[in-house]
């Protein structure tokens, strides 16, 4: 009779809906209800061990009271079983104690079975392949023996408990592969399975067609080799293969060609892994990312090409001139592209730029040029391999500067480009200087050239770009250690021959050299940016010792030389205007030199400047007037208090025709424009008595006295002057 009560209660679980579900917590509540009854049991319960931790969670756990059954949920809940239980349990299966509070097995649990009374139990292990998946639990408030019989009993309930949580394993499993089928084959990348072994594609889902062009039946079952990535590739494919095998991930980004001769770059990673079996499989991921590389090269080409002239700008050629360790380096620069580009306007000047361009890539092309490019506003740059003889490479240049001289039409004018061209040998330099640095160096010999201006950079190049290295560094020293000192030239009325000014001029105090003048190291000073300090320094000095003329009653103008970075650096009217409201300096007294090339680099700046220059009682003069570019259209824009003839045109007064003729007609454009003139580099009286009868109003030279110290300057202009009168 008790085995067919048992049978039955059997049958109850195993052909529970709950069961055939896999629904473990439904079939867990229906063993607590039968077992509890069978056993006239004070609690029933099934618990779940949900981790590796073995971390407890009551499934189900059925009272005759309710109330002791939430409690007794709690406390099991609350205590934690030891390893040592765990593995009488996992050795045994079952524990069953008839003194629960004492059993040594059973330590563990010593406290909850005080307070909740339990004297008996019987814990039954829910395994799956060996593994324990939780716990059947039969407790007792009174002390029972259980048979063998008993515990078989209960244990063939918990059997039927790791059947269901099987069951609900395999719908879970069937669930994530349905979801996992799903997801790969509505995913927009594309995924593949590969059997190592055989190299055949197992499986692709429809995002490769879509990216491709070929059939799913194409590939699917089909060999590595039908893949884009390994046409024609069989040696690739087992290359590949091989290393996947080995563990290796294969990843990286590939420009791939479909059937019909179209091209897309993939993102591609190959990763092993091996089936229960010992199968060999890699999951293949591909992404396109033709757009992105689309993107990332337009980026690349803003960022490392000229997007007027199509050549590479000067980020990227100096990276390829940093790796190489030979070639020969050409540098280019339009002479007079300045002038061109504000008298013709930007888009005729671009069209220059572009035309020259033009003409670089086919040089370039015909001598298998490293590199090409435009490196500055009009600067260009070619690197080419080495040249076999000096005699060929004189060749190439000259044939080079030709081919830029060739006469071009730009709009409706006909242009004659005037290129300077530098030239290094970049294995005679590298180890030691910049290449591009000595080919400004031989560029600025290229640009004084009288015909064909192009320079090879050589041993004197070299020994002059050492020496300005060395100047470059002590100017450093220089700036900070205060070796700097002005000098004063006085300026000669020629209408009443008296003194009534001073051009400041710096000499540097070189600790070793001797005295240096501006010619040995301005234009270096210029080139590496320091000029605007030594500037800076020359303006506040030539204020402060004007100043201090001006309290003495001394009654002089102040010429101070202005460079053109510090021109147009941006705050040189706050400068000047802090001079001179600290220095109280008296409105005309204050005159700024600036050549007139320099002048006309920025027109619209200039002549902004120069008009708040002037409203703040600063004269400007042009230096150096007649070597550049100035025409009477730009004189009158400009509020100038002075012209200063250059003294090339003095030097031969009496004895050049030409000379007198433009040194006339300067005289003459000023007196038009009611404009002030100073004559520099007069040394002869001759040339005073030209300049006189042709009513020039100051000059300036050795045949009054060459640049002097403040205090010979001081008594220099008291003497002079008192003689006069």
């Amino acid at each position: 009779m008790m085995k067919q009560t048992e049978q039955h209660l059997l049958e109850l679980i195993v052909n529970s809906v709950a069961k055939e579900k896999g629904d473990f917590t439904g079939t867990s509540e229906l063993v607590c209800k039968l077992l509890l009854k069978h056993f006239n049991a004070t609690c029933v319960s099934v618990i779940s061990l949900r981790n590796k931790a073995l971390e407890q969670k009551v499934v189900a756990c059925l009272s005759p009271v309710v109330a002791i059954s939430d409690a007794i949920k709690q406390l099991r809940h609350d205590n934690f079983a030891s390893e040592s239980y765990f593995e009488e349990i996992r050795r045994y299966r079952h524990i069953a104690s008839s003194i629960s509070a004492t059993d040594k097995r059973l330590s563990c649990f010593s406290d909850y079975y005080k307070q909740t009374g339990i004297e008996s139990n019987l814990d039954v292990a829910i395994r799956i392949n060996g593994h324990i998946e939780g716990l059947l639990c039969i407790e007792f408030d009174h002390q029972v023996e259980l048979s063998i019989p008993n515990i078989e009993f209960a244990c063939q309930f918990a059997d039927q408990l790791a059947l269901t949580l099987a069951t609900r394993y395999a719908y879970d499993n069937n669930e994530r592969l349905t979801l996992f089928h799903s997801a790969t084959e509505q995913a927009k990348h594309v995924l593949m399975l590969i059997n190592l072994k055989t190299q055949i594609i197992e499986y692709v889902n429809p995002a490769h067609e879509k990216m491709t062009g070929l059939a799913r039946e194409i590939v699917q079952d089909n060999e590595l080799i039908t893949l884009d990535f390994f046409r024609g590739k069989r040696e690739l494919a087992n290359e590949l293969t091989e290393k996947i095998i080995a563990g290796e991930t294969i990843q990286g980004e590939a420009e791939l060609e479909r059937v019909d001769n179209t091209k897309y770059w993939v993102q591609y990673q190959a990763n092993r892994f091996v089936t229960e079996q010992g199968n060999y499989y890699a999951l293949v991921s591909c992404i396109n990312v033709s757009e992105q590389r689309r993107h990332k090269d337009e980026l690349e080409n803003l960022a490392w090409n000229c997007t007027l002239t199509g050549l590479h700008n000067r980020l990227h050629f100096t990276q390829q001139l940093d790796r190489a360790s030979n070639g020969i380096l050409f540098l280019i620069d339009l002479m007079g592209f300045k002038r061109f580009n504000d008298t013709s306007g930007h888009e005729q000047g671009d069209a220059l730029l572009t035309e020259v361009a033009r003409r670089l890539k086919h040089f370039a092309l015909s001598n298998n040029a490293i590199d090409v490019a435009r490196v500055g506003s009009d600067e260009f740059a070619v690197l080419l391999p080495d040249l076999e003889s000096t005699e060929i490479l004189e060749e190439v240049v000259f044939k080079l500067y030709q081919k830029l001289a060739v006469p071009s039409v730009i709009g409706r004018e006909k242009v004659d480009p005037k290129a300077a061209i530098a030239v290094v040998d970049v294995a005679a330099v590298a180890s030691q200087f910049s290449p591009l640095s000595c080919a400004d160096i031989a560029l600025q010999y290229a640009k004084k050239k009288a015909m064909l201006n192009f320079q090879i950079f050589n041993d004197d190049l070299l020994a002059t770009f050492k020496n300005n290295a060395d100047i470059e560094r002590d100017l450093m020293s220089a700036i900070r250690g205060r070796q700097f000192e002005l000098y004063y030239q006085p300026l000669m009325d020629l209408k009443n021959h008296k003194y009534i000014g001073a051009e400041a001029l710096i000499r540097w105090h070189h600790p070793k050299k001797g005295i240096l003048y501006p010619g040995a190291f301005i234009e270096i000073a210029e080139q590496s940016g320091m000029i605007n300090a030594i500037g800076d320094w020359v303006l506040e000095a030539a204020c402060k010792q004007l100043n201090l003329w001006q309290r003495k009653d001394v009654d002089i103008v102040m010429h101070v030389n202005v460079a053109a970075r510090q021109f147009f650096s941006g705050n040189l009217f706050e400068q000047v205007w802090n001079l001179v409201t600290r220095y109280r300096i008296k409105p005309q007294s204050l005159i700024l030199e600036i050549t007139e090339t320099e002048l006309m680099g920025d027109i619209r700046h200039a002549t902004r400047l120069c008009q708040e220059l002037a409203d703040l009682g600063v004269g400007l003069a042009i230096d150096d007037f007649g070597t550049g570019y100035s025409s009477m259209r730009y004189l009158k824009q400009f509020p100038i208090t002075k012209l200063k003839i250059d003294r090339s045109f003095i030097s031969d007064l009496t004895t050049s025709h030409e000379s007198r003729e433009i040194v006339s007609a300067i005289i003459a454009m000023a007196k038009a424009l009611n404009i002030s003139l100073t004559a520099e580099g007069v040394e002869t009286k001759e040339q005073e008595i030209f300049l006189e009868d042709s009513s020039c109003h100051h000059a300036q030279g050795y045949l009054y006295s060459p640049a002097i110290r403040e205090n010979e300057f001081s008594k220099f202009i008291f003497e002079q002057n008192t003689a006069v009168h």
